[in-house]
């Protein structure tokens, strides 16, 4: 998989040498290369030195959610027995000292997570080379959170194994990193993230689509459909429901998703206005850059966690960026790699969200997405009651009706007419058209009369309708901007 410095492969491999020297300072500000020497595979190790013009912007705001998942061990810190600890529940420790990696595996991960996690790490090595303390943690590459806070109550609480893993969620400890696909995700050909997003810029120039995923759909520029979920990124802490998406809820997702579909269908202009709302998010917060910093800003903060020297376990083997790998693999590796040392300084990491905002976010989203249920709920009752077949037939039977009062003719059979009836349109089809019109054909004469038509709406009854309207929908983008403000620390 990866290699260590003796040119064996890694699960061979030997005792680690010690630290290369480091390189003169003769290259200042140039943006020197790493070379990509698969016959010769060692690392090639330069220097960060930041344009004395680099300032250092502010981290997006998500990245303040770092300080809330190391909470649990401010006060206590890290010790090398939680991390022993942690080991059963683990697929791999990394291991950093002086800038370089270790990995001691302890189980086969699915597909090729693992692989590609470590990867993403040895290239903020070598985006920041020199600047990653050194620390030693433990990665779960499953799918459900593993450290439950349950479990660590009370007097159990310094015992938590800080364990590192794509996603968290409110009952659960676990320290939430980028994930895999940020570098390639091999078994369902999803390219790099940069490639992707720059596939997935192009292709929405040319479709619009209903969208019902996350990362990848939310930049595609259509209004995301998010069923409520359970566990977050990284990332979508800070997104806001009805700004960034629309929410759907887990337990009535059907109707839920067509009231929405319903309601983008006819609020076009809003709709388009939440999708790229969530693609404008996805495209400026979430570059590689951002990911990176935010990669280095988390394992600089855990680090300082660290009650004890980190040093190489007997079992650990030395990484680096070259490796033996083929096919998509070697592709997606060689179009994620960095190339050079960062010229700039990482983002500036702002403090933690005081008590009160995180409060105060979650009952803005609360509410909001009660608002939208509620329009769900309303939506689907009307929908329900509504729109019947029975109604559907009794609109048509009126609108006819009275566009006929209207002709200053009567209407004769055009010459070149041909008359239609069920059995001539039904029975000459096969398939699914022709299973459709037999499921639709009425059976019967209906034993009803049409209900009655209202008289028309009045100019001014119109006109409260479209203000009632446009006063639910200020109210909504007020609940928004209030929420932003009261999250500013």
């Amino acid at each position: 998989m990866f290699c260590d410095f003796t040119n064996k492969p890694i699960i061979g491999g030997t005792p680690p040498p010690p630290p290369p020297p480091p390189l003169s300072s003769e290259i200042r500000h140039e943006r020197a290369e790493f070379p990509l020497n698969c016959s010769n595979l060692v690392n090639h190790t330069l220097v960060f030195e930041p344009k004395e013009s680099s300032t250092n912007k502010t981290c997006p705001d998500y990245f303040r959610w770092i300080h809330r998942d190391l909470k649990q061990w401010k006060s206590s810190g890290i010790t090398k027995d939680m991390i022993e600890r942690g080991k059963p529940i683990a697929d791999f420790r990394l291991v950093i000292v002086n800038g370089e990696a270790y990995v001691e595996r302890y189980i086969r991960s699915f597909q090729t997570r693992d692989l590609f996690t470590i990867w993403g790490i040895l290239q903020l090595l070598r985006l920041y080379p020199g600047k990653i303390p050194d620390l030693d943690l433990l990665f779960y590459c499953g799918d459900n959170t593993v450290i439950m806070k349950s479990d660590y109550k009370g007097r159990y609480a310094a015992l938590a194994p800080p364990v590192f893993h794509y996603c968290g969620e409110e009952a659960a400890l676990d320290i939430v990193f980028p994930d895999w696909s940020f570098w390639g995700w091999v078994e369902v050909n999803i390219k790099p993230w940069e490639e992707q997003l720059r596939a997935i810029k192009k292709e929405r120039e040319r479709i619009k689509t209903w969208s019902v995923s996350e990362k990848y759909i939310l930049a595609c520029d259509s209004m995301t459909l998010l069923v409520n979920p359970k566990y977050y990124d990284f990332f979508s802490r800070s997104m806001m429901p009805m700004q960034h998406f629309w929410p759907i809820r887990n337990e009535n997702k059907c109707r839920d998703l067509k009231f929405a579909v319903e309601w983008g269908n006819n609020h076009t202009q809003k709709a388009e206005a939440i999708g790229k709302a969530g693609s404008k998010f996805i495209e400026e917060a979430l570059t590689m850059q951002n990911v990176y910093d935010y990669m280095f800003h988390l394992l600089n903060e855990y680090s300082k966690l660290l009650k004890f020297k980190p040093t190489i376990p007997p079992n650990a083997r030395r990484l680096c960026s070259e490796t033996t790998e083929q096919g998509l693999l070697k592709e997606f590796m060689v179009q994620s790699m960095v190339k050079s040392p960062s010229d700039k300084l990482p983002c500036a990491l702002r403090p933690p969200f005081k008590p009160q905002a995180i409060k105060a976010s979650v009952k803005a989203k609360e509410k909001i997405a009660r608002q939208a249920q509620a329009m769900g709920k309303a939506g689907s009752k009307f929908i329900e009651e509504i729109l019947t077949m029975r109604n559907v037939y009794d609109y048509m039977f009126h609108l006819l009706n009275e566009y006929s009062k209207l002709l200053k003719f009567k209407p004769t059979i055009p010459s070149k007419a041909h008359r239609v009836c069920a059995e001539s349109v039904a029975c000459l089809q096969k398939g699914l058209w022709k299973d459709f019109m037999v499921q639709s054909m009425v059976k019967s004469p209906s034993h009803k009369l049409p209900c009655a038509l209202p008289p028309p709406f009045e100019p001014q009854a119109i006109q409260a309708s479209l203000d009632r309207e446009d006063k639910i929908t200020r109210q909504v983008e007020t609940w928004e901007t209030e929420y932003w403000k009261k999250t500013k620390p």
